[in-house]
């Protein structure tokens, strides 16, 4: 696909993510809409990096002249967009985790992803560059505010697990991103004792990087360690965001990351054991532990996977096989379908906070066989990705003649002894990304990056 990747539309807002392609998208989706419902609303926000009013502005044009009804929401965190776009269409502009030169463009139709047929109907539109609508059948539109609704919505949903976390002190780095909007304020709704870092919005990421990772959370992390951070600190643990809140990250009190299949499987597990349907189905990807699996069948239901980037498709596959899918996650993103159909690091800060409350972090982790995990990227040319990946598919497998091959996402390879390893190329980077498991994990994932390697090579 030529404009979407994995989450949306994405990439340097000078070159990629230009005022011209938000108007073109705009436009597209528009007629989309309109096409659904002649005076159809589309709900607008943004994130808060600096070219964000301007590409919003041009997305807006672009609504306006096919003759949408476009809602202004301002800024605010992705999932509440996502939240708002229930009954209608919804574009935000974020660009998640990368640097602030960049932005993005995600689609929603009733609160859940556009999936690839509508993706590619955009797309489509586009590249026909269409003319706008007769003038008298343009769009209006105004400012609505849906922060206040999306908070109280989560509050209510996440009071339904776990106890009271009256008296638990929560760190929150929210990165200078939009969690910033959100998370603090749930949590403190709930009755946690909430202490805020990197808490001002600000699209240059100036407290970390939007993407939350070990080296971006020394901060975080280190706060947690010291316990003469403050009198009276004694934080129970902490929890990070991306820059548009839809990632997680969780942080025990010792200042080290809890491996984000552990988060899913704990979650997962909890879903599960709530669920009263006969077959509770928890949606993950092929990247993702078998320590989720583990979880989920001692609680009684099922894993069912999809690949990277398509949890909304794998919901909707697991319902039409009979299912009742209670929980669906891929690393650091989750989707609570009692409360949504989208990705909401908001609502998996809450939830997760009220099980901490009840039992404790290290007591919900006990049970959790956390395998020695890594992944790797290896750099590849968007232009090489496809033929690097047709010698992996070959490759691989002559080099673990002893595993089990699937290629439906990627290529993954499973041993006799559950270890297993993930060969798939990035959406939205110039990278092939390896994901391994196994009690000889380093050994393991440097065998099969030297195969993806030489592949990339022989492709470059």
């Amino acid at each position: 696909m030529e404009l979407f990747g994995t989450a949306g539309i994405r990439g340097d807002a000078a070159t990629r993510v230009t005022p011209e392609l938000a108007l073109s998208v705009g436009r597209a989706v528009g007629l989309d809409a309109v096409e659904s419902n002649r005076r159809a609303e589309v709900v607008v926000g943004r994130d808060g990096r600096t070219t964000g009013p301007a590409l919003a502005a041009a997305v807006e044009a672009g609504l306006e002249s096919a003759g949408a009804d476009v809602r202004r929401a301002g800024t605010l965190p992705t999932p509440a967009l996502a939240f708002a776009s229930q009954g209608r269409r919804g574009v935000m502009l974020t660009a998640s985790h990368n640097p602030p030169t960049d932005n993005g463009i995600k689609v929603f139709v009733d609160g859940e992803e556009y999936d690839r047929g509508l993706e590619r109907g955009v797309e489509e539109r586009v590249a026909a560059d269409p003319s706008p609508a007769p003038w008298e059948l343009w769009g209006d539109g105004e400012s609505v505010d849906v922060l206040a609704d999306y908070r109280e919505a989560v509050v209510r949903y996440a009071r339904g697990f776990g106890a009271d976390p009256k008296g638990l002190n929560v760190v929150v780095d929210c990165g200078n991103g939009m969690s910033a909007l959100g998370t603090p304020q749930v949590l403190g709704r709930l009755g946690a004792r909430v202490v805020t870092l990197n808490g001002q919005v600000d699209g240059h990421f100036p407290g970390r990087g939007s993407k939350p990772t070990p080296e971006t959370l020394s901060d975080l992390r280190a706060f947690l360690a010291d316990e003469e951070t403050e009198p009276g600190g004694d934080y129970d643990f902490g929890i990070a965001h991306d820059g548009d809140s839809d990632r997680i990250v969780v942080v025990d009190s010792d200042g080290d990351i809890v491996h984000e299949d552990t988060v899913v499987a704990i979650l997962a597990e909890q879903f599960v054991r709530d669920a009263e349907a006969d077959d509770p189905v928890v949606v993950t990807t092929p990247n993702a532990s078998g320590r989720i699996d583990e979880r989920v069948r001692a609680a009684g239901g099922r894993v069912e996977r999809v690949r990277l980037g398509a949890l909304h498709e794998g919901i909707a596959s697991a319902r039409a096989a009979g299912g009742d899918v209670v929980f669906a996650a891929e690393p650091w993103k989750h989707v609570h379908p009692e409360l949504g159909g989208w990705i909401d690091g908001v609502a998996s800060a809450a939830v997760f906070t009220r099980l901490v409350a009840e039992r404790g972090l290290d007591d919900l982790r006990e049970p959790v066989t956390e395998r020695p995990y890594r992944k790797v990227s290896v750099e590849c040319p968007d232009e090489a990705k496809q033929a690097a990946m047709a010698r992996v598919s070959e490759a691989l497998p002559e080099a673990f003649p002893e595993a089990d091959v699937d290629t439906e996402h990627g290529v993954r390879i499973e041993r006799a002894d559950a270890s297993w390893a993930l060969v798939r190329p990035s959406g939205t980077e110039p990278y092939v990304r390896v994901y391994a498991e196994a009690d000889d994990v380093d050994a393991f994932v440097d065998a099969v990056t030297d195969v993806v390697a030489a592949a990339v090579d022989a492709a470059a």
